[in-house]
């Protein structure tokens, strides 16, 4: 195996990690919940705050990975992430393990960046930059799914902190051969960073991620209109700001890409889409079904595999057929898949996994190429931040998913209710499950899985749309051998 095979291996680890992690305490919260007396609100930070600090750090990390050097950076926050996920596991007090929880967060934000960005230093030559790319965003894929099994079998041996151990392994492998494997990968090292920049970022970032997460749990009150205004009102200033510094945190002439642009935007919206329907297909699952969450986790399996096999197929196609024309094709497979959900949520688990499946080997064509187009229209010298904004897109693109998507599901299933349930039950479908009261029961499982099959049928229009925008943004990108992904 060549240098440079051995360090694109090095660099799975980082991504393999911040999805597990996303992923794995799933399955440890009730347990340790109950061992740490955590409220119900400390629940929710302990669950959020990860990916907040992960979202609004992002660009700043990106950008900082430009200025020092990526391996720098990447070393400095595995061995962050390392400490912090050990401080997780041996937290004592529910606020210990929510500090602990942002840590993680914001060593986090380093590794993704980094690890995209090391990737064009090591493979310079675009033809295999494409399936370099592809390589390191599959292990993201694997990594969440991976965390829901791997949290279970832990938790069947071991006290529920040991969920955060692997972190600390992977960090340790990662500083020992990092440093012998990984190039600098040193971006332009021009400018201080603007700390009225960093600032903006995260108060534009952080608020209008909490309102989507907000508007997912029915909190539609002042606070969370409040953290939207908050969030497009820093946003707006973060760009006038930009455009007036000589060495801006993100420099926004990257958008001038179209390349660039057409494959952040189907990243954003393919989030959406794809992030709601992982919300209630999860739930359909355990509360219709009736499965675990370990036994869920693994009914989902078959879907990951086969995104896996589609993120890594898209830049194989890629050689023969323009990139439009596969991530286009891609997003249309995944309409059908989820066109396929819609009609058969109602005949049962079997067939609805199937066809979600399709839609996940169809997600999986354009999600290779989309990371790949973005890291590879930016110069090289910009490809941390270029990386950092595929990241924020497809991190923005799931939090609105989970807000739009999750709320139109619960408009859905309220409105099918019957008028005489109970007040938990009309709330969701797992106030209906704990109650336990097979006249509620039947009809709220009933009017959850029309809900399933009403948001599939809307997500699978929305992707068709999406496709057409792939087609109308990126069919000027060109298969030629500067463009042509091959293998590593």
């Amino acid at each position: 195996m060549t240098r440079a095979r051995l360090a694109l291996a090095v660099l799975t680890l980082p991504a393999l990690l911040v999805a597990l992690d996303l992923s794995v305490l799933l399955v440890a919260l009730p347990r340790l919940a109950e061992d740490l007396h955590a409220d119900a609100a400390q629940q929710l930070w302990i669950t959020d705050v990860y990916g907040f600090l992960v979202a609004g750090f992002l660009v700043t990390m990106g950008s900082l990975g430009d200025r020092i050097g990526r391996r720098h950076l990447l070393l400095i926050g595995a061995a962050a992430f390392g400490a912090a996920s050990l401080a997780a596991a041996f937290a004592p007090t529910p606020e210990l393990l929510i500090a602990a929880r942002a840590a993680l967060g914001v060593a986090g934000a380093t590794l993704m960046p980094s690890a995209l960005a090391l990737v064009t230093s090591l493979y310079p030559d675009p033809r295999r930059q494409g399936m370099a790319v592809a390589t390191v965003f599959s292990a993201i894929m694997v990594g969440g799914a991976l965390g829901p099994a791997l949290g279970g079998l832990l938790l069947e041996h071991f006290w529920w902190g040991s969920v955060f151990l692997p972190g600390v392994a992977v960090m340790v492998l990662l500083l020992a051969v990092g440093p012998r494997l990984l190039p600098e990968g040193r971006g332009t090292g021009v400018g201080r960073l603007d700390p009225a920049s960093v600032a903006l970022s995260l108060l534009a970032l952080l608020p209008v991620v909490h309102a989507v997460k907000a508007v997912a749990r029915g909190d539609l009150g002042a606070s969370t209109v409040v953290a939207l205004v908050v969030g497009v009102a820093a946003g707006t200033a973060f760009v006038r700001r930009q455009r007036r510094l000589e060495h801006p945190l993100l420099d926004l002439r990257l958008l001038a890409h179209p390349a660039l642009r057409g494959a952040l935007g189907t990243m954003l919206l393919g989030g959406v889409v794809m992030g709601g329907m992982f919300l209630v297909v999860t739930q359909d699952l355990q509360l219709v079904a009736g499965l675990d969450p370990l036994t869920a986790g693994l009914a989902t399996l078959p879907g990951t595999v086969a995104m896996l096999v589609g993120v890594l197929a898209g830049p194989v196609l890629a050689r023969r057929v323009r990139p439009a024309w596969v991530m286009a094709g891609g997003t249309a497979l995944t309409a059908v898949g989820l066109a396929g959900v819609a009609l058969a949520a109602p005949a049962g688990t079997v067939p609805m996994i199937a066809a979600f499946t399709v839609a996940l080997f169809g997600m999986g064509l354009p999600g290779g190429l989309g990371v790949g187009l973005v890291v590879g229209s930016a110069p090289a010298a910009q490809a941390g931040s270029a990386s950092s904004l595929s990241e924020t897109g497809q991190e923005l693109g799931m939090a609105v998913g989970l807000a739009g998507m999750g709320s139109l599901a619960v408009a859905v299933y309220r409105t099918l209710l019957p008028a005489d349930v109970p007040a938990a039950a009309r709330e969701g479908l797992a106030g209906a499950v704990t109650s336990a009261d097979p006249d509620v029961l039947g009809p709220a499982r009933d009017a959850f899985t029309s809900a399933v099959s009403v948001t599939a049928a809307v997500a699978a229009v929305l992707l068709l749309a999406v496709s057409a925008l792939v087609v109308a943004t990126l069919r000027h990108v060109p298969v030629t051998p500067a463009a042509e992904p091959a293998l590593v």
